[in-house]
């Protein structure tokens, strides 16, 4: 083990209590400032040198986010995101039904366009939502959290993790394996959601219906560009879905999905500058720290020691559930699959999916367990609301445990 692993080990516990009582007494860091923290005390104190800091930050997801971050800073600014979601939410009449379709609605979408995705341009409607129809907006919030993280469960394209399994796994047909062992838990989960939620929060459940109306455009040119960006990213994403089932051509990858997506807005709109500017820069230094904070643990191996001490047998689909949503609360689920994935002998498709699961799901517990959780509280704070590690973690933690039984069930 390195001789720096204490340290390590206490800026991460450090990070951790942190986030939790952010919001008690005098506490009032947010998240973005807590992991930065983190990430300066194990570059002081020699823990990591500058080098392997910067080696250990993931151009392909700061990219990738930060054009998605300017596409949906774009649709919000035009008004075409409201204009959008008035053809999608017309139907829903009352909370209940509201409530569907943003579980299975968005669940569905971030199947397709990952789950980082959704979550950056979700919290803006969630938000807007809660402030016309004078509903809760934690309640909301959570509900695109869960949705966005289980939905994403489903498919190979669906979160990070699940894209490395699939690239590594040797799986022939990763979209169809994914759909084979995982789309009737995920859906049993959306579902279970609903229930959970309608139980935390029956007070906001009543006979009030919902007049969602539909809003105006507010830049005309600006929301043409955000469609034409829009439409890139779907259409740019089932290519790539098409080139990997049919074997058509060179894959690529989602950096240069963002890319492109956000290049009529980068070189048409006399606005960039500003959009620019408003992206949310916060998450983008979020996610630079936590990197630089995750590569300074990886290198004290504590983690590789805990699971060779453990002697955890990770040929069972319980086992590798239950280490997949515990350790990815801590070192996070991409790297948590980047560990664990060598270790699995020959695995079958059933033990891949379970680790897919998992890692996934991990989300739901606690708001450190998913990158989208991050991108939806971060977002929200700019518009002055929040959900605290506490009131996320009162509905996360039963609704983990129920996740994990169904797909173990399944599984």
């Amino acid at each position: 083990m390195h001789p720096g692993a204490d340290i390590s080990i206490l800026a991460l516990s450090a990070v951790l209590l942190l986030i939790a009582v952010r919001q008690v007494g005098k506490f009032s860091l947010q998240i973005w400032q807590i992991m930065l923290l983190g990430a300066l005390a194990v570059l002081f104190t020699g823990q990591i040198s500058l080098t392997q800091a910067a080696r250990a930050i993931n151009l392909d997801v700061m990219i990738f986010l930060a054009g998605m971050f300017l596409v949906g800073q774009s649709m919000q600014e035009s008004g075409y995101l409201l204009h959008l979601s008035y053809r999608i939410f017309r139907r829903a009449g009352n909370l209940d039904q509201l409530l569907l379709l943003i579980l299975f609605g968005m669940g569905s979408l971030s199947a397709l366009l990952m789950n980082d995705t959704l979550a950056i341009i979700g919290t803006p409607l969630m938000i807007y939502f809660a402030r016309t129809q004078g509903i809760s907006p934690k309640l909301l919030l959570l509900s695109l959290a869960f949705a966005v993280t289980t939905g994403s469960a489903m498919s190979p394209i669906g979160n990070p993790q699940n894209l490395l399994i699939a690239i590594n796994g040797g799986l022939t047909n990763p979209f169809l394996i994914f759909l084979q062992y995982l789309l009737a838990p995920t859906v049993t989960n959306l579902l279970l959601t609903y229930f959970l939620l309608k139980f935390f929060y029956k007070n906001q459940f009543n006979d009030k219906p919902l007049q969602i109306c539909q809003e105006q455009i507010e830049d005309t040119n600006l929301a043409c560009l955000s469609r034409i960006s829009f439409t890139l990213l779907i259409l740019l994403i089932f290519i790539k879905i098409a080139t990997v089932l049919f074997g058509v051509g060179e894959d690529f990858g989602l950096t240069y999905i963002a890319i492109v997506s956000a290049l009529p807005i980068l070189l048409f709109s006399p606005r960039r500058w500003e959009i620019i500017k408003k992206i949310d820069w916060c998450t983008l230094i979020f996610f630079a720290s936590m990197f630089i904070l995750m590569e300074s643990v990886w290198r004290s191996g504590i983690f590789q020691a805990f699971m060779a001490k453990s002697q955890a047998d990770l040929a069972s689909v319980s086992t590798i559930l239950v280490l997949s949503v515990l350790l990815s609360q801590i070192i996070s689920n991409v790297p948590f699959v980047a560990l664990c994935q060598p270790l699995l002998i020959h695995p079958s498709a059933r033990e891949l999916m379970a680790l897919a699961a998992g890692s996934t799901i991990a989300g739901n517990l606690f708001i450190l367990g998913a990158a989208s959780n991050i991108i939806i509280i971060q977002n929200a704070e700019r518009s002055g609301e929040t959900l605290t590690f506490l009131e996320f973690a009162k509905v996360g933690l039963p609704l983990t445990v129920l996740n994990v039984l169904v797909y173990w069930i399944f599984l």
